[in-house]
């Protein structure tokens, strides 16, 4: 234990957690496990933060883009959150690239949750209408987590083909708890020969347009639809790198 900390108490295991003030600074070590990190924080770090807070409240919003770069993303929101700054209660915005996504994260301060949440709310609805169809989660919920969900609902199971991303896009899906009551599966066809095999893509279409092309992509869809007999196929090839690119089709070439 570091010179001047408190220890706090873990009920949970064995490693405790840690709470050191210097300065004007506080620096707070919890255990890695979530069942010991969570009661630690909820038992002893969320009291001292409140009272330290003196009643006041931070609220946050997230809201989830794809299919936009963010320079785009900020053109369209920017005469939106400008405004929220200067509100009754002021909103803060900050946009944040990830891979394969845009985020609008919105916080707020202050001693009413109750109107913290309001404007928050209002925030975000303004911002997703501005922003639809990119956005497509305004709760917090991933993407994979949000195809899930709306599969559900409509009973429908789905499979994926996959050529340059070699399993990852079926991997996500299948994080998601519940899965295997939507995902049926997938065929990783790097290989043309496995295309034309495994799912059916005929050499025709193949010679024709290359296996980064629409067509391939589409006849790779309808190929693992059919032979997993599920409801949606998907598909994804691509030039991954770093050679096999062209002029017509540059490495990155997705479909």
């Amino acid at each position: 234990v570091p010179r001047g900390a408190s220890v706090l108490v873990n009920v949970n295991g064995t490693a405790p957690g840690l709470w050191i003030e210097r300065r004007d600074r506080i620096v707070v070590l919890l255990p890695g496990p979530p069942r010991e990190l969570q009661t630690i924080f909820d038992t002893h770090v969320a009291p001292r933060l409140a009272d330290l807070a003196h009643g006041q409240r931070l609220r946050r919003r997230v809201i989830k883009i794809t299919g936009r770069a963010e320079s785009q993303v900020d053109e369209i929101a920017q005469p939106i959150y400008t405004p929220l700054a200067g509100g009754t209660v002021p909103i803060q915005t900050t946009i944040l690239a990830t891979p394969g996504q845009i985020e609008l994260h919105l916080s707020a301060r202050g001693p009413d949750v109750g109107a913290l949440d309001a404007a928050l709310e209002s925030g975000v609805m303004r911002l997703a209408e501005a922003l639809a169809p990119a956005v497509f989660s305004v709760d917090g919920r991933s993407l994979e987590v949000v195809i899930g969900d709306l599969l559900k609902s409509r009973g429908w199971t789905i499979a994926v083909a996959e050529s340059c991303t070699a399993g990852l896009v079926l991997g996500r899906l299948t994080e998601v708890p519940g899965s295997s009551g939507w995902v049926r599966g997938g065929v990783v066809a790097y290989a043309d020969d496995v295309k034309t095999a495994q799912l059916g893509v005929p050499d025709a279409t193949l010679a024709a347009h290359g296996a980064v092309s629409e067509p391939v992509a589409q006849a790779m869809a309808d190929g693992v639809r059919s032979r997993l007999s599920a409801d949606i196929g998907l598909a994804v090839t691509g030039i991954a790198g770093p050679a096999g690119g062209s002029e017509a089709k540059p490495v990155g070439t997705v479909v």
